[in-house]
């Protein structure tokens, strides 16, 4: 028989349900010779075939499904059904000028995600399994793209993220394939940005955010906007471009503050954005002492949390920055605010801001409830893969 694993009775619940997971204390026997990354059967208790998926006994998440289905062959051409279904979905649900174009387990693909800017692919493995596959998987999508009639210039690695220790492997980044520009232009919603896949963020932009920054700046006609966390001025950019008085963002890194001036010069927006280096928590707080007032405040915090043992203090976190920003709105002013972390979930993130409300003497009308962007879909069953809850609110005095 080949490989195998089985689970014990009782076990894999999630897993049946739709989950792309099972976890080590589900798991009543591995077969003799399973190495770490191989691909094996999944057997429940009493022989029943469930699927199929990669092995790594390293890891707690020692299962990553690939298919349900206990017959499939996992070959070239099962990559190949994979990555054009993940292609073609995206075709239809948004602009694929820039777009994730696989995105792990929502995909089928566990533990792979890959962006397109433009005419370059960033690559982001983070599971030993896949990572044995990466190349021939993005070859195909290459050869898929090209037959749409986009030609991808150039491919960079992503794969240094912290979780990939988990699963007992190296955290690299590098080429895959020739070497090219790694600073690359995009158009997102009309604005330009210069993407560094080489040294930004994750995989160099946050492309889950498109439409929400559309729905911002869809509000921002002639108004005072004050844009934190901005990173390399995206929300800042859809603001100005869409006509606000004046925006100042900020953001604690020196660095992303260069980006985003960066950005701004590109667009031709450099005299409608100030940039300012600094604590949101502090500087919140200097404002309403100050007694500055804004039309629309948009908050796009990091992850305040990446793990359940921290979620009380980052409630905390989320509840101060919503608590001074309404501060500072004036009366019908509009508030965006977001959290990025899976632990905290949409009815914990409207707990929070409505105490938050309550603690200010303020009324809120929700305009929009939003998530991630299409291209980073929600797969039912797969928790971890709806994270980005987003508000917008109008904010007014209680009277």
């Amino acid at each position: 028989m080949d490989k195998y694993i089985v689970l014990k009775k009782g076990k894999g619940r999630t897993m049946k349900a739709g989950g792309p997971w099972i976890y080590d204390n589900e798991i009543a026997e591995i077969s003799d010779g399973t190495e770490n990354g191989d691909i094996a059967n999944v057997l429940d208790f009493n022989g029943y075939g469930l699927g199929k998926g990669f092995v790594n006994k390293n890891s707690k998440l020692t299962v990553r499904m690939l298919s349900s289905d206990r017959n499939a062959v996992i070959d070239s051409d099962f990559w190949r059904m994979r990555v054009k279904n993940a292609w073609e979905y995206r075709k239809k649900v948004t602009d694929i000028s820039c777009c994730r174009v696989i995105f792990g387990e929502a995909d089928y693909l566990p533990g792979l995600v890959v962006d397109k800017f433009s005419d370059v692919l960033c690559v982001q493995s983070l599971a030993l399994g896949i990572d044995r596959y990466k190349t021939e998987i993005v070859e195909i999508l290459k050869e898929l793209l090209l037959a749409d009639g986009i030609k991808i210039r150039g491919v960079y690695e992503r794969s240094d993220a912290k979780v990939r220790t988990l699963e007992g492997m190296e955290r690299i980044k590098g080429f895959i394939g020739e070497e090219f520009d790694t600073k690359v232009l995009i158009t997102e919603n009309g604005v330009k940005y210069y993407v560094d896949v080489r040294d930004g963020q994750k995989t160099g932009f946050f492309l889950d955010q498109k439409y929400n920054r559309a729905a911002v700046g869809r509000l921002c006609k002639d108004c005072e906007v004050l844009d934190c966390f901005t990173h390399t001025g995206s929300f800042a950019l859809n603001a100005a471009l869409n006509g606000a008085a004046r925006v100042t963002a900020v953001d604690a890194s020196a660095l992303a503050i260069e980006q985003a001036k960066e950005n701004a010069a590109l667009n031709g927006l450099s005299d409608k954005i100030e940039f300012l280096s600094a604590d949101v928590f502090e500087l919140l707080p200097e404002y309403e002492r100050q007694g500055r007032k804004f039309d629309v405040i948009i908050l796009d915090p990091p992850a305040f949390t990446k793990s359940a043992d921290s979620v009380k203090k980052a409630v905390r976190g989320y509840r101060e920055i919503n608590l001074r920003a309404m501060k500072l709105l004036k009366d019908g002013g509009f508030l965006a605010t977001c959290s990025c972390s899976h632990f905290v979930d949409g009815e914990l993130l409207a707990k929070v801001i409505r105490q938050a409300a309550d603690n200010v003497h303020k009324r809120l009308r929700q305009a929009e409830y939003r998530t991630q962007s299409p291209d980073h879909p929600i797969l039912w069953g797969a928790e971890d893969t709806s994270y980005l809850k987003f508000f917008i609110f109008q904010v007014c005095d209680e009277k």
